[in-house]
């Protein structure tokens, strides 16, 4: 992949680089993960009698058990200090109060992180090539990498104390370069995108 780089033009401010024809499947295929999992989370919501009458979509109440989704859709509400005693009541109210955020606003962020997935593929060359975005198309790419970059780190268990490079018998090495190119991709949509 090439840096992005910004042009304007008469048609207004676009953002373009390039990819070869491996660099667009590896993304294809993690977006395309992170798409499917949101996808599985969504058809899971339970359907009630007030969301029929009123149309109001309601979500999941309860937080995933799958790790990588746990990343993706966090709680809401995490007390810090002394507000984050974990006595069985403080527990079950922020259990009551997290299930009732998650219940009426996941859906609107599931819609969101599958909307940022779709536009990077619909972007991306089938064979490789260039890519061109204009301002609202980045905004969602950025969001996109953003949720296959957290996928990747749950999975591979990235954390502050995981050094830039893992010895080459580590099974999760190939998998941390990737991750790093994620983290350079973005890095450099963002910087070009400030400029």
């Amino acid at each position: 992949m090439r840096v992005w780089t910004r042009k304007s033009s008469l048609g207004g401010v676009k953002f373009r680089s390039e990819m070869d024809a491996r660099e667009v499947a590896v993304l294809r295929s993690l977006v395309e993960s992170v798409v499917g999992l949101l996808d599985e989370r969504s058809a899971q919501a339970p359907t009630d009698d007030l969301s029929a009458l009123t149309g109001i979509r309601s979500g999941n109440t309860s937080a995933p058990e799958d790790a990588t989704l746990a990343r993706l859709l966090p709680d809401f509400h995490r007390p810090e200090g002394a507000d984050a005693a974990d006595t069985p009541d403080a527990l079950a109210q922020r259990a009551d109060l997290n299930g009732a955020l998650r219940g009426m606003h996941e859906p609107e962020i599931i819609d969101a992180k599958r909307a940022a997935g779709t536009a990077i593929l619909g972007s991306l060359p089938a064979d490789g090539g260039r890519i061109t975005l204009t301002p609202e198309q980045a905004e969602l790419w950025l969001t996109g990498l953003n949720d296959v970059r957290l996928a990747l780190g749950t999975t591979l268990g990235i954390d502050a104390d995981t050094p830039d490079e893992l010895p080459a018998d580590d099974p999760r090495a190939p998998h941390l370069d990737v991750y790093h190119w994620l983290t350079w991709m973005q890095d450099s949509l963002v910087q070009v995108m400030m400029a």
